[in-house]
């Protein structure tokens, strides 16, 4: 059953019962309610991801995967502060791990699941090496100035930047995340254009502006609503994890890959489409905005409301990062991959879930 603008009805019902379930049903209700609100999630998660490709057809790349990628970003980003506005010890440390983790996931989990998928269908899938190089030249900058850089500075004791160094840091952070924008979308865009878009992709009759515009407004919906009850199952995820005896910084781990789902499905999609770029647009463009947007947001939270923010990451979390970042370049940087690239970073990937579980 579709409406008028062509957008089926559950698209448009699965927002509404999602902020329905926010509003009336508390995850400390009991084990049905918190089985209500994980089905709800999931729903909510399916339906952003077919709201961003009707988006993504009308605008077309790599716009569409931009406005996910920003969208679940400033969604996630309003999750972190307030969060960080409750106070606690574990707020100061909130932002890093979440940062970290939504890195992780992203460069291991999402690409080496697209690359997997589209290596078992179509054996090699192809890229524009100027897409990977410029996209990883800019998130790679920003890891080291944000996450690493704080364990070596000396003007103040800790993992973490005085005042002005925070403020820099997120000033550099701003210019290189738009000068990625401005060339991605602008200056070269033809770097990020999809190589292998299927005839029926190509031909198929974009949306109108009225679904497009009624899309991006249910999908804002749809991740709001993801975010929320992420954070409202979060309880019940800290008490799993206090059984489990494993440390908190878990819990953030389990709630970024829940936020990050729609771009995780969005992507590996794309790749069984053959359309690997699309994929990596969506993928390395979240890695970026994740960090480059959030950490002036953070730094802005921190100085106005005099907080301490600690960024510097552990020395194991650098090595599986740098190595992380490393792979995904050897793995985009010819502009072919195949099914070796997707597994060893899965085993990365599976690396870093089993060191946070048991560190």
């Amino acid at each position: 059953m579709k409406l008028q603008l062509s957008i089926p009805l559950w698209l448009i019902v699965t927002p509404v019962l999602g902020w329905l379930a926010i509003v009336f049903g508390p995850a400390n209700a009991g084990m049905p309610v918190i089985i209500l609100l994980s089905v709800v999630l999931i729903a909510s998660v399916m339906a952003s991801v077919h709201l961003a490709e009707i988006i993504a057809h009308k605008v077309g790349e790599p716009f569409g995967t931009l406005i996910l990628a920003l969208a679940v970003t400033i969604i996630e980003l309003s999750l972190i502060v307030s969060l960080m506005s409750s106070g606690g010890e574990q707020s100061l440390t909130l932002a890093r791990d979440t940062i970290l983790a939504a890195n992780m996931i992203i460069l291991n989990g999402i690409i080496g699941l697209s690359i997997l998928v589209g290596g078992l269908k179509f054996h090699e899938q192809e890229i524009t090496k100027h897409s990977a190089t410029s996209a990883l030249v800019a998130l790679i900058s920003i890891l080291i100035l944000t996450l690493v850089l704080p364990n070596f500075t000396t003007s103040i004791n800790g993992p973490e930047y005085n005042k002005a160094q925070l403020t820099f840091v997120a000033v550099v952070c701003i210019v290189i995340y738009v000068a990625f924008v401005f060339v991605q979308s602008v200056r070269h865009r033809d770097y990020f254009l999809p190589a292998g878009e299927s005839n029926e992709d190509h031909h198929a009759e974009p949306p109108s502006g009225k679904t497009a515009l009624l899309s991006l407004l249910l999908l804002l919906g749809c991740l709001g609503a993801v975010v929320l009850l992420a954070k409202s199952l979060s309880p019940a995820i800290e008490t799993g994890v206090d059984k489990m005896g494993a440390p908190q910084s878990l819990v953030g781990v389990i709630i970024a890959m829940i936020i990050l789902l729609p771009e995780g499905i969005a992507a590996i999609q794309a790749a069984r489409k053959n359309r690997l770029q699309t994929s990596m647009n969506l993928a390395l463009g979240s890695a970026l905005a994740s960090t480059g947007l959030t950490i002036p947001a953070v730094a802005v939270y921190s100085l106005f409301s005099g907080s301490t923010v600690l960024l510097g990451i552990s020395t194991s979390s650098i090595v599986l990062l740098m190595l992380s970042v490393f792979i995904v370049m050897l793995s985009l940087v010819t502009g072919r991959t195949n099914i070796l690239y997707g597994i060893v970073l899965l085993t990365i990937f599976a690396t870093y879930l089993f060191t946070s579980i048991i560190p």
